[in-house]
Parts: C-alpha cells; sequence; structure tokens
C-alpha cells in the first residue's frame, strides 16, 4: 500500500479520492493548489502525486509535474494527471514530462485503483534496483556478483564481516559459482586493498615447479633456474595469496604450505634463510576437502589452519531467482562489447530459470554471450538459446505424414499435451503451483485455469499452498 498526495482544487473530488483510496488500504493527504503540494512534498515522503491539470493560480498541473520530475532535483515520486478536458497534446505533453499516466473524469474507481497499484508495482521495482545496486556499490565492487537470494545475501553478509580481517578463509562451491570473484571481493574490500592480489591455479602448474613458484628459487637451485627467483608469497607480501583448486595440492606440498602458513615466513628453494611473509591466504576447491581428509588425500592439519571461515557459494540451481539480474548483467556487458541494446523474451527468461545450469554463473554467461553474437535482433528469443544448453526445450509433436482418413480429436490431442506438461511441472516442484507456473511459462492465474479445465484441479492438494496462491 502507498501513500499517496491528491492534488485537486475541487473539495468534494478531493474527498472521493480519499475515501476510495483509504479503502483501497492507502493512506492519503489532500491539498487544494500547485503550490500547497510542493510545500507538503518539501516535508513529507509521498509514492504517489494524483493531481488534477486544470487548477487556479500560477501553476496547474503539468507545472507541478515539471517541478516534480525537476533534471536538476528530482522527487522521489510518480505523478498521475487526472482532467476532464483531455487532448492528444496535452496527454502526450504530460508523458513526455514524466507522467506515469493520464486519467479523464469521469473515471471509475476501478480505473484509479489499477493505475495507482501499477504505479506502485513501478516503484517497487525502481527502489529495489536502487538497493542492489547500492549493496553491490557498497559491499561488493565487483558487479558479476550479483545476486537477490536469502544465499547471496548471506554471502555478503560474511565478505562484510571477515574482508578486513587476516583470518585465512576457505571457498567452497561448484565450478562456475564465482569462488575467485568471492576472494576478490575479500581483498578488494578489505585494508589490504592497496597491496597485490595474487591468484594461482593450484592445479594448473605442474608438482614439481609447484614448490618453485610459491615460494621462489635461488639461481643454479635446478636446471632452468637462472637467476633468482621471488616466489608468489612474497609478491603478494602485504596483499592476498589466492590458492585456487587447493585440493589438487600434493601431500608433500600441503606440508611445505603449512609450515608457512603457521611460521609465516617462506624458504626459497636452494635457499638457506627464510623471508617473513605478510600475507593473507584465501584458498578454493570445488571438492568435499572433509571426504578428503577422511581418505588421507588431504592433511587435516592443513585443512583446519585455511578453513578458519568458510565460505559456501551455492550452485545457481539454488538460487533461480538470480538469473534474472545475473542476465541482465551479462546482457549490458556483451551488449557494450557488441555495440548493441539486446533483451530477453519472457519466453526465453523463464527457460534459463528452469534450466539446472550444471556450470553455473560461468555457463549462464556463456549462453548470454553467445546469443547476444548471434543474435539478428535486439530481441533474445526461444531461438537464439544454443541446442542443449537450455535442457529444458520442448519438441512440438509432428503430425504424422499420412493425415488419418478418419481425422483428429484436436481439442483432445491438445488436451492430452497441455495435460501432460502440467503435470510433470507439478511433479517437478513438488506440487507447488506457484512454481510449476515459473516452469510452465505462465502466470499463476492462467495455471489455476488450466488445472480447473483439464479437470486436475485436487491433483496436487497434498502440495504445500504457498501464501501467494489464493
Amino acid at each position: 500500500m502507498g501513500h499517496i498526495l491528491i492534488v485537486d482544487d475541487e473539495q468534494s473530488m478531493r474527498e472521493f479520492l480519499s475515501i476510495c483510496l483509504r479503502r483501497a488500504g492507502h493512506t492519503t493527504n489532500t491539498v487544494d493548489s500547485a503550490e500547497a503540494a510542493l510545500r507538503e512534498l518539501g516535508t513529507t515522503a509521498f509514492d504517489v502525486v494524483v493531481t488534477d491539470l486544470k487548477m487556479p493560480g500560477g501553476l496547474d498541473g503539468l507545472g507541478l509535474l515539471e517541478a516534480i520530475k525537476s533534471p536538476t532535483k528530482p522527487l522521489d515520486c510518480e505523478v498521475i494527471l487526472v482532467t476532464a478536458f483531455a487532448t492528444a497534446d496535452t496527454a502526450i505533453a504530460a508523458m513526455k514530462r514524466g507522467a506515469y499516466d493520464y486519467l479523464t473524469k469521469p473515471f471509475h474507481v476501478d480505473e484509479i485503483n489499477a493505475v495507482i497499484g501499477r504505479a506502485l508495482e513501478k516503484r517497487a521495482l525502481v527502489q529495489e534496483n536502487v538497493a542492489l545496486k547500492d549493496q553491490v556499490a557498497g559491499r561488493v565492487r565487483l558487479a558479476q556478483l550479483l545476486g537477490k537470494s536469502k544465499a547471496m545475501q548471506g554471502v555478503f553478509e560474511l565478505i562484510g564481516k571477515i574482508h578486513s580481517t587476516k583470518t585465512n578463509v576457505l571457498i567452497t562451491g561448484e565450478s562456475g559459482t564465482g569462488k575467485e570473484l568471492v576472494a576478490r571481493a575479500l581483498h578488494t574490500e578489505g585494508n589490504r586493498a592497496s597491496k597485490p592480489f595474487v591468484a594461482v591455479n593450484c592445479g594448473a602448474i605442474p608438482e614439481e615447479l609447484m614448490e618453485s613458484e610459491l615460494f621462489g628459487h635461488k639461481k643454479g637451485s635446478f636446471t632452468g633456474a637462472i637467476a633468482d627467483k621471488k616466489g608468489l608469497f612474497q609478491e603478494a607480501d602485504g596483499g592476498t595469496l589466492f590458492l585456487d583448486e587447493i585440493g589438487e595440492l600434493s601431500l608433500g606440498l600441503q606440508v611445505k604450505l603449512l609450515r608457512a602458513l603457521q611460521e609465516r615466513k617462506v624458504k626459497a628453494v636452494g635457499g638457506n634463510d627464510e623471508a617473513a611473509i605478510d600475507v593473507r591466504v584465501i584458498a578454493a576447491t570445488n571438492r568435499d576437502l572433509e571426504a578428503e581428509v577422511a581418505r588421507n588425500a588431504f592433511r587435516a592439519d592443513l585443512f583446519y589452519r585455511l578453513n578458519v571461515v568458510e565460505v559456501r557459494l551455492p550452485p545457481l540451481r539454488q538460487r533461480r531467482e538470480d538469473i534474472p539480474l545475473l542476465a541482465e548483467h551479462f546482457l549490458r556487458k556483451f551488449g557494450e562489447e557488441h555495440g548493441r541494446t539486446s533483451k530477453l523474451t519472457m519466453e526465453a527468461l523463464r527457460r534459463l530459470e528452469s534450466y539446472d545450469f550444471p556450470g553455473n554463473v560461468r555457463e549462464l554467461e556463456n549462453v548470454i554471450e553467445r546469443a547476444v553474437a548471434l543474435s539478428s535482433s535486439a530481441l533474445i528469443g526461444m531461438s537464439d538459446l544454443p541446442e542443449g544448453k537450455d535442457g529444458k526445450r520442448v519438441s512440438t509433436p509432428e503430425p504424422p505424414a499420412n493425415f488419418p482418413s478418419e481425422g483428429v480429436d484436436l481439442e483432445r490431442l491438445l488436451g492430452d499435451f497441455e495435460r501432460s506438461w502440467v503435470l510433470r511441472a507439478l511433479e517437478h516442484t513438488g506440487g507447488v503451483r506457484k512454481k510449476a507456473a515459473v516452469l510452465l511459462g505462465i502466470s499463476f492465474r492462467s495455471l489455476r485455469y488450466r488445472l480447473v479445465k483439464l479437470g486436475i484441479d485436487a491433483a496436487p492438494t497434498e502440495a504445500p499452498i504457498e501464501p501467494d496462491d489464493e
């Protein structure tokens, strides 16, 4: 419900609108002129301003609209203009100046309630978008690390608590969930941001070279060591060393890494002297290190040294509500690279939301990049999603080559096809109808209509009924 300011020089209209809107659950204030409205807006926050167009005095409804939508100091509210003297020119002028909508007297109560409801929905979406941008800008400056889901909010909160500590962190999660992004966020948001962030993939460097990479080496210590070389610990001194895929490290190197973490000193290969280091270590893995410890494939003492704080990243399939936000970000990113503006159709977005994404955010990024690169129009639809990637694409059954001489019952065939997919969606969601509607790419009301039409309304009665169901 919203806080509405009603502006009209006729007392009867002010009272009528106030009664109607209060009955709908809104709170209202009323004033009799545009000048009084500006004074009211200067002291009180409103969600929507409903103003008459023609009013006596120096300022009419359009003038009030211009003041509210001033480019130098706009007020945070939507404006709906009402008039008994509607013309195409005034309607166009109102919309160009930023009005949300334009109503002509006389109007029905349902009409004004519907328009205000839509204005409040738009305002809520804008505020949510601003809040998400503020959250990302304030807590995590890396644009790719996005999410409004409860799981990602927990990750952001944890990052906020530990980014400026010296505590070692272990980031766990499936491949493609953004473990390095979290590591960089911890570094960027912390008090080591001005110092180096050094990342190394422990599975990408041969075991015989890994010790030299981490700790450095002295000239002549092995074939090819033609000069002294600093290790990554020293390169990251004062900053952060990110050890990705830590589970790939050999047991022998695990012992040496543990000693470096305990002593905060490193010794180069072929050297005798130890060098003190001031490095925060963040490690990441897609393995279950506790299981690795249980089967003696990973040292327990190193595991506990690294796992002081664990940041667990959820797979994308467990935070599907973040897919539209991520998809929009990648559309902007690759749209800028290709010099175009692209948008997903609702059907394509729904299919992305229903796909399990075994490759997680990285796979979603690749899908969007491919679609932007190959799409021939600004609107990306189902045909632009890669075959086999959406995982849920339904192939429409082809009619037989020889049409039956007795004809077909088309309504029955379509009903059976529709029924099978509705039942499958309900089965997939455990009977939760709201989620089934999302999988089917239809509204909840549309699904409820189909359940009744197809005679399967009672099928999922044992499933939990969500608050929004009714």
